[in-house]
Formats: structure tokens, sequence, C-alpha cells
């Protein structure tokens, strides 16, 4: 690990390696009779304009090269600031001929650089003195050159790959490498979810049938369901998330994952009767298979089945990401494992084809160290049963493969592809005698034997191991705590930093039988703290690990919680608190440094379902971004099922509710609990036999207006959708359900949106859409915002809009997004046309009086002469 951590400094701080894939090909002359050679130095600081408090990379050596890896000119630069102060570094060179060295100026003003060569033999050939031309370093007293600007956090929905250019992306982009079984140690790396964002609802993006039967109730006369595998046989035990893919194993039983060094079965079931032979070496078994999943689309990438050790029940463990540092070849890269001991396989999880295997791998809790590599730590007496001498040994994964190469055989990629290893002869990298005496913490109460081995109770990879009493010591044999912690540091591995430091068994243990109820069952390097768990007084007790004291106890919890058998899993320090959640569905959340209770969270049974009590049995899945992240679940599962089990989002430093859905994701006790990737939820639900990923997801708008121009001050309505188009929504059943589409719904009516519609529950009457704004780019190029509303449980939106100006609109709906979804917005463009004019039309009307005047003249005048012939 040494050799290891130091390529990956170097590599950081030089630039030049790039030129030494060509030293291995590069001869240099053989000695003879010639005068010196001429050496060419140089020196080049990258910036060459920097700030002060800049970093600043000084590259130089010079460019004659050598012959061998390893070998390297002894080379000295020469910093003159800008007062005439001169300061000398000396470097051996790479084999390239060049070095870097980081410099940070203190003071503005121009520093004088300069390479100085001494000549020197090499490989029976003389080489000149030579110094370079100085170099200036302009430094000024403000930043002059800033870095990168970087990239913004994702607001659109975003997959894998992400170019690599997005460095700020990390924080989102974690794996589970560990198994959703949990961890059989509560190292905090290994609870909490590190570098991803904390769903905040329950927006589901998609589900599948887990695959290897059916699932849900059985119907018929049978008020049952199908068998989801506990207890005792698992189905989602061993998931990982890499890179944004969900592996997990299909078919077969839980158990049938420790089996993977197991012999060959009978040819014979226990009737007599011959098994089916498709089977191979190991009749009887059924055959697994390991899926890949894409985790956002839930698509299959890849499902294949082994034969390895003559036996087809070989399963994934866990994932491993390990950050390689070499001459060659620098990056990352990913494997799943098949088995944790004894013979171990590489699978690239991009194909799931064999990259290389591991055997006579020791057993023992496996730990990451800084990049990735898996380490395991054991002591083991060297010395006799009277005079017993321990020794600490370090078994680090890269190391059996990089033990006694050079160059280009260090390189992780094509050099491993198809070795087998010998991880017991190839792996152990460090040992050295401890000074404890003639006891370990841990060790048998009889005394050590000859080769006895004894594991520390924790490993905190670059910092220490701490062994500790066992809980059969510690309660059965009423022996109490003694803790002895020895560093693993680079500077100071073996030394002995707190020796039997011993704490008296209390009272109350009196009598008490340990099992494998209570035990030690959470550990924080941040804080320095072991727990220790006693079951029959439901109570836990705290341990200083830089220093192995006693700290503090909590009172005792519910008795319920006294029922648990895997306590590791229950309890998890996380941001200076310690919580607990078990049986008797209480989480508790205490101060880590004085055991007081901060705040606590009970999970009632409101349909009063559960037989255990009434609360809910609820277990701490994860924590990650502020938030503890619970799941309900029994020992053995009753048939019909309670229903009603809540899965549940608390904040982490106040307790609240972010959010909570009932009878979604009831988890498992055997077969694996919720895990996260890439901050999407995996988790199977034991009600129905599927696999759900929650999380964010994508969103679309659609939006009209009238195809005509309308009049200015004419009323006229905008409308449109808002949808979900999570992949789940894009499934038969879906699509039949909803064919228009799974309408945008509301972060507040999530959990009873999401039952509706992929779990087939009454649709809510009183669920709301999401809010939509919609503005305008007016005719003159002004922003308007027209107005806001809320779309229905449809999907459809709808505002009445009046302009007030003539011309050309371009109108725009935006969903900016939500807990549950990342925005989206449509457009649509529209004219106004000036009002019409009220035309004044001449009329015929004054003709028609002067006619009917004329007309009446002429009637009066007939009827007098009619008269007057009369007369």
């Amino acid at each position: 690990m040494n050799i290891f951590k130091n390529r990956l400094i170097t590599s950081t701080i030089s630039v030049l390696l790039i030129l030494s894939f060509a030293i291995s090909m590069i001869a240099i002359p053989t000695a003879s009779a010639q005068t010196e050679r001429v050496t060419f130095p140089f020196v080049d600081p990258i910036p060459n304009k920097a700030g002060v408090g800049q970093n600043v990379l000084i590259n130089f050596g010079i460019l004659n090269q050598l012959n061998r890896d390893g070998d390297g000119w002894n080379v000295t630069l020469v910093i003159t600031d800008p007062d005439g102060k001169v300061e000398k570094v000396d470097r051996m060179t790479w084999s390239t001929g060049t070095v870097g060295y980081g410099y940070t100026p203190t003071k503005a003003g121009n520093y004088t650089l300069q390479t100085q060569f001494k000549n020197v033999t090499y490989a029976g050939n003389k080489y000149a003195s030579s110094e370079s031309g100085n170099v200036t370093l302009e430094v000024f007293t403000d930043w002059y050159k800033p870095w990168h600007p970087g990239h913004s956090l994702p607001v659109d929905y975003w997959s894998r790959p992400v170019d690599s250019q997005l460095r700020e992306w990390h924080i989102l982009m974690g794996s589970w490498l560990k198994g959703a079984s949990g961890t059989n140690h509560g190292s905090e790396l290994y609870t909490q979810a590190l570098y991803n964002e904390g769903p905040e609802s329950a927006h589901i993006l998609w589900s599948r049938p887990i695959g290897d039967t059916n699932g849900g109730l059985a119907g018929g006369e049978n008020q049952a369901a199908y068998q989801n595998g506990d207890a005792y046989e698992g189905k989602f035990g061993s998931a990982v998330i890499i890179a944004g893919v969900l592996y997990y194993n299909r078919g077969g039983s839980y158990n049938q994952a420790s089996n993977i060094n197991g012999t060959v079965g009978s040819a014979t079931n226990n009737l007599g009767e011959p098994q089916d032979p498709q089977n191979g070496a190991n009749p009887g078994r059924q055959r697994n298979t390991i899926v890949a999943i894409d985790l956002r689309t839930g698509k299959t990438l890849w499902e294949k089945s082994y034969n390895f050790n003559s036996n087809n029940d070989a399963r994934i463990t866990m994932g491993q990401i390990v950050t390689w540092f070499c001459l060659n070849n620098r990056g990352v890269f990913s494997l799943l494992w098949i088995g944790n001991s004894g013979n171990m396989f590489a699978l690239e999880p991009k194909t799931g084809e064999l990259v290389y295997n591991m055997t006579n791998v020791p057993t023992g809790t496996i730990y990451w160290g800084p990049n990735g590599e898996m380490l395991k730590y054991q002591a083991v007496n060297v010395g006799t049963t009277v005079n017993p001498v321990w020794q600490l040994r370090q078994w680090n994964s890269s190391y059996v493969i990089q033990q006694g190469k050079i160059g280009m055989q260090e390189s992780f990629g094509s050099q491993i592809q198809g070795v087998t290893y010998n991880a017991t002869i190839r792996g152990w990298d460090r040992n050295i005698t401890l000074s404890v005496g003639n006891y370990l913490p841990g060790q048998t109460t009889t005394g050590a034997t000859a080769n006895q081995t004894v594991t520390p109770i924790i490993a905190f990879p670059e910092d220490k191991v701490v062994f500790g009493t066992s809980a059969l010591q510690a309660i059965d044999q009423g022996m109490g705590i003694s803790l002895t912690g020895v560093s693993i540091s680079e500077e100071s591995f073996g030394q002995v930093l707190f020796n039997q430091r011993k704490w008296a068994a209390p009272k109350e243990w009196e009598g008490l039988v340990a099992g494998m109820q209570s035990n030690w069952v959470s550990y924080s390097q941040a804080d320095q703290v072991g727990i220790f768990w006693v079951k029959e007084t439901a109570t836990s007790y705290a341990f200083d690990l830089d220093t192995g004291k006693y700290m503090w106890q909590t009172e005792p919890q519910i008795y319920a919680d006294s029922w648990s058998d895997s306590p590791t899993y229950e309890k998890i320090i996380a941001y200076g608190k310690l919580y607990e959640a078990s049986v008797g569905g209480i989480v508790y959340c205490y101060d880590i440094k004085t055991g007081n209770l901060v705040w606590e969270y009970k999970v009632e049974d409101k349909y009063t379902e559960s037989y255990l009590g009434n609360n809910w049995w609820v277990m701490i899945v994860f924590i990650t971004d502020g938030k503890v992240y619970l799941g309900p679940l029994e020992h053995s599962a009753l048939e019909p099922k309670p229903r009603g089990a809540p899965f549940m989002c608390l904040d982490a430093e106040t307790g609240d509710v972010v959010w909570g859905i009932d009878g979604a994701f009831r988890q498992t006790r055997w077969g694996g609990r919720a895990i996260i990737g890439d901050s999407i939820i995996a988790t199977m639900d034991t009600y129905d036999s599927q696999i759900y990923a929650i999380g964010k997801g994508p969103s679309a708008m659609t939006i009209s207006s009238p195809d005509i121009a309308v009049a200015k001050g004419t009323p006229f309505v905008i409308r449109g959708t808002v949808m979900d188009i999570s992949p789940g929504t894009q499934s038969d059943r879906a699509q039949l359900q909803f064919p228009n589409g799974v309408p945008a719904i509301s972060d507040n009516d999530m959990s009873d949106w999401m039952l509706y519609v992929y779990k087939q529950f009454s649709r809510p009457d009183d669920a709301k859409g999401v809010n939509v704004e919609i503005w305008a780019i007016g005719p003159n190029g002004e922003d308007i915002h027209i107005g806001d509303t809320v779309s229905d449980t449809y999907g459809r939106y709808s505002y009445t809009y009046t302009p007030d100006k003539e011309g050309d609109y371009e109108i725009f709906a935006y969903f900016m997004g939500s807990k549950s979804y990342y925005g989206s917005y449509a457009k649509t463009e529209m004219t106004v046309m000036s009002t019409p004019e009220q035309i004044t039309q001449e009329t015929p009307y004054a003709w028609y009086i002067a006619a009917a005047v004329i007309i009446i003249v002429v009637a009066i005048a007939l009827n007098i002469f009619v008269t007057l012939r009369k007369k």
C-alpha cells in the first residue's frame, strides 16, 4: 500500500508522466570513450502568472531520457523570490528526466526559476553539468488566473455516462457496494450512503418483477400472497449499485450465497430420485443468474449464470470501485465480486465477463482502503501458548496484483485479464510485532495458543484497528470490556495507541447470555466512538476509540428492541449522532458525545395490523443527505400480510417526517433492504415481489393557443398538459390504464398517487397537479408574466389571457420542477390584431323620408281634387 499511495501522490504532482510510455522502448547507448554528453535542462511554471497563495506546478529536469523505470536524474530547482531570497529544491526525476514540484508563492513580484544539473556517469556514459536559462514567474497580489469555473449541478433529468469534465456532479453519483443485506460491522462508511441526493418524495421511476416467482395476491379462495423469501430464502440480499446499474442475484436461495466454495451436490434427491442433469456438476439445485438493470430505465442490460468451482450457485456478494494510478494506466475500475474469502471471482460490471480471480483469500471482515482496495486485518500469535507474540498483519487486494511488478506490469487493465492470483502468498503487504504483552482483547480467556488469530472489532484504514473483548467474554464470562488500539497509519503502522483499557462489567449484566443479539454494533471514525449493545437491558454503551475509555450509556429502550437478531444493521452513527430503530418501532436519536436523547419518533401502527406491538417494526435502511430512511419488516412473514406497512424518510436533525408512504415498499429481513445509488432508491417490495426505483423523474409539457389571430382586448384560453414520463409510465399496464399518459401530481399527494398508479389502489379524488407558470415574449421583446395556474389530476391546465397590444407573441408554459420531478416547458406562438373599426355607412333614410313626404303630399292633393269635383 505504501508504493500504491506514493504513486498516487506523485502522479498528482507531475503532469509530464505522459511521456513515460516511451521509456521502455528507448535504449541509452552503451559506454564509450566519448566526451561528456550534452544535457538539456528546462524549467516551466504552470501557470506562469499567478496570485499570492495560488498553487503553481513547476515542471523541471533535463530532457535526456534514462534507460529503465525507476532510474532518475538528480536535479536542483533554484527559486529566487522578489526580495532575492534563494530556495533550492533537490529532486530525483522520473525516467522521463522530468519531475514536478508544487509551489505556493507568498509575496507579490517576480520570481526567478532555474534548473541546475551536476555532471554524472550513467550507464557508462558521462553527462555534463548544465543550467537552464532563467524563467520568470510573475506573482500578483490578487488571484491572477482563475481555475476553471466548473459546472453547476443538474436541474434537468440526467443519466449515465456523465462527461468526466462535470466533476461537481460526483456528489450525486454514489454507488452501493456492500449488498442490500447491509454489512457485518457498523462502520459509518458502510451504513451511510455517501454522495447521493436523498429522494424527498415517494415518486416511482419504474417497477418490474424480481423475476423468479410469481408475486402478490394468489387469488381465488386464497387471501395469502405468493412467497417472497422471508424466511430464509431472500431474493434481494446481495444487490449492489455501480455506476447507475443495479445488480442482483435471481433464483436460488439466500443461504446458497455461502456455498460458493461448497462441495458438489448429490446426484439424487432425498428420495433417491435422479435430478435434472441440466445443472451440470451440481444437480438438484436451481440455476442462479446475476441480473444487471439500468437504474434509470429498469431495462435489463444482461443476465448470466456462472459455473465457478463446479457450482451453479455463483452469486455476487459485493461491488468494488478501485482508483488505480501507475506509470501507464490511471483511472477508476469497477468490479462485481463473487465470494468473500477462499476463491473470489471478479466480473466486469459492464458485460458480466470474468476479469480475474483470487484463490486462498483469507477470512475476515473486508474494509475499503483509501483507493477502494479491499483490506483485511488480523493479529496472529507467532509465539507459543506460554509466551505469546502478537503480530499485526494487513491483507491488501491491490497488493495481490501489484506485488513484484514495475512499469507497465502494474497496470490494472490488460495485465490482470484472465489471471489467477494466490491471495495468501501475494496479499499480505504489512506485518509488525505488537507491544501488547501476553494478552490481546478478543483472544480466548484460557490463553493464546500458537498460531491463534484474533480479528479486530473494527478497523479504520489509514487510522487504527481496535481489538476488544467479545460479547461472550464481556457478558457470559463477566469480563466487562477491554480495548486495545493499534495505529495502521502509513507513518506509525503497529504503534500501540492504548492497551487493555478495562471497564468492569456492570451488575445488571450478571446472569445474562450474550448470544447474537448482544455485541459490538456500530462505530464512527469521524467521532471515534464504538457502541456495544446489550439486548436484555435494551441499552447501548459507548466507548471512546481514541482512548478505549467508557463514555456513556442510553436509557433502556422499548422492550421489543430486545427481540432483534440483527442489531448491527439497526444502529448507525452519522452527523455526530447515533440513530437506532428496531422491533419496537421507535426511532431514537442520541448525541454521540453525551448519549443524551435528541429526539425520538414512534412509527405507530394506525391500522393495528402488527402483532408485535402498537408500532411497526422498522429498520434504518440507510442514511444520506441529512435524511434517515426507514423501512418496515418482519422476521418470518405472516399470511395474509399486515397491511399498510410504512416506508418513511425523516429529517436527521429534527426527526420531522419528510415523506412517507403506507403499503408500498415493505422490506425484508432476509432478502435485502432498500439501497441507493445515483440518488435513486432501489428496493424489493414483499407485498408484490416487485423491484421499485424511487427518485426524481422527467416531466413533459404541451401548450396550445388559438390558431388564428385574435383581436386586441379579446380574451382567449391558453391550455396544455404536464405529464409524468418516467419509464414506468411507458409500461404496457400503465399505457392501458392511462392511454392519455400519467399526469404529474403534487409532492403532497405523491404517495397516494403512486399507490394508485403502480399498485392499483383507489384513485385519490382530492389530489392536485403541479404549478404552471405562463410567460410571453411580447411584440417589443418584453417579458410578460401572463399568470400562474395548477394542473389537474388529468394533467391538464388552462389560463385565460386578454392581450392589450398588437403584434406577435411567443408564449411559454413552465413547470419549474418539484421534489418529485425535474422541470419542463413548452412553447407556442400567436398573433394579436388591432380591434376592428366601427365604420359608419351612409344610409338612404333621408330619401325614404322625402319620398314618403311627397307621397303624402300627392295623396292630400288628390284627395282635395276629388272633393272639389264632387261639389
